[in-house]
């Protein structure tokens, strides 16, 4: 009608949109990751293509406040649109990856399969007494080389997550999980329907395509490339998703750091730690994982690490700990896992100690402090 306003009197379209309101019928809403429910999701790579080229084109409704009366006020943000202004060394090397992801993805050869996301949420029935537990520490597998996302293919990928699934991807953040999830773009979705998350939830993601390469970290970040997924020329499993698992966890953001030491502070880190790891199939993989809520966090990484252990015993599985070049960190680590797995101390008996250790007690051999109480 605007092209030919002339026939705007002799033209209807009554057929076409009464064809397209029966077309739609029935068709039905994303559902959504809510608080407090599991729930899982489950979408074609196309249809992930589809969603991120709304997202994109920032078309999603209701979705850029986050005022507290907003409907969508405890989601993340999912239109592009603050990736699109303020320009930065950052964000050019973030739409690099994302227009690859684009070209990748619209390429007449291009043949994806399914990714899962899963929501889980521990009851209290589920949640371990840990002064009782009377399992001993997992297999541990310190390195200083390699990283999670490469060398630690094929076992349970952590992400360093925010509460807010994606953390600032779609803004100015680069740090561990922004990264994954510009080399893994098909991740950035779970921003469209997951809530924030409980101390007591997690999400996992199964199936993902990696399609980059990148270098550096925050500002020396560099997108490096086309990746071909090794994944994708393997068999995919029964539901047709890559053999790629990724657990999305959140750590407490410590103001001071000598918060970290009490047992509250611990359980929560636990429970949370555990609700990843628990084995929610048949068969799952070991986990990959490294310096869990450090840095900008200000978390201990011996303590961290030794937290991530104790909830993988629980879960009994083993884990594979990346500490970046950090030598020290890995001799630390190793030291402290021989003395915990030659003594037998348990999970219970660890939680004890730290029960009677003060808490304004912070020392970089906090661990090996801990195991003098116990033995």
């Amino acid at each position: 009608m605007e092209y030919n306003p002339k026939y705007k009197g002799q033209w209807s379209f009554d057929a076409l949109s009464t064809f397209i309101k029966c077309l739609c019928f029935g068709l039905q809403a994303i559902p959504l990751l809510q608080k407090g429910q599991t729930a899982s999701i489950i979408l074609s790579q196309v249809q992930i293509a589809c969603l991120l080229a709304n997202a994109f084109y920032c078309t999603f409704p209701h979705r850029n406040t986050s005022h507290p009366n907003a409907e969508y006020h405890n989601y993340p943000t999912i239109n592009f649109n603050s990736l699109f202004g303020n320009w930065s060394g950052r964000k050019k090397e973030k739409l690099r990856a994302i227009l690859h992801y684009f070209k990748t993805v619209t390429d007449d050869n291009f043949k994806g399969g399914l990714v899962t996301f899963e929501r889980h949420c521990l009851k209290d029935a589920d949640i371990p007494k840990w002064r009782s537990c009377k399992e001993v520490m997992s297999d541990l597998h310190v390195t200083s080389d390699g990283h999670i996302e490469t060398e630690g293919q094929g076992m349970l990928q952590v992400d360093f997550a925010c509460n807010l699934i994606g953390g600032g991807v779609l803004s100015s953040g680069l740090v561990q999980e922004e990264i994954l999830f510009l080399m893994n773009p098909e991740l950035i979705v779970s921003r469209l329907f997951t809530e924030r998350l409980g101390d007591d939830e997690c999400l996992i993601i199964k199936g993902s395509q990696q399609f980059s390469h990148y270098t550096g970290y925050k500002d020396s970040f560099e997108w490096a490339g086309p990746h071909d997924d090794s994944l994708t020329h393997g068999k995919r499993d029964e539901w047709g998703r890559l053999h790629r698992h990724i657990l999305a966890i959140d750590a407490v953001h410590y103001k001071l750091r000598s918060e970290q030491y009490s047992m509250i502070k611990v359980t929560r880190e636990l429970n949370k730690a555990y609700c990843g790891f628990k084995a929610y199939d048949k068969s799952e993989p070991d986990i990959a994982t490294g310096k869990w809520g450090c840095g900008a966090f200000n978390g201990d990484p011996e303590l961290k690490a030794v937290i991530q252990l104790m909830a993988a015993a629980v879960a009994k599985r083993g884990m594979a700990f990346f500490a970046l070049r950090d030598d020290t960190l890995k001799k630390s680590l190793q030291h402290i896992h021989h003395l915990l797995t030659t003594q037998e101390v348990t999970v219970g008996e660890y939680c004890q100690a730290l029960t009677q250790t003060p808490t304004t007690w912070h020392h970089r051999n906090y661990n090996l402090y801990l195991l003098k109480t116990i033995k």
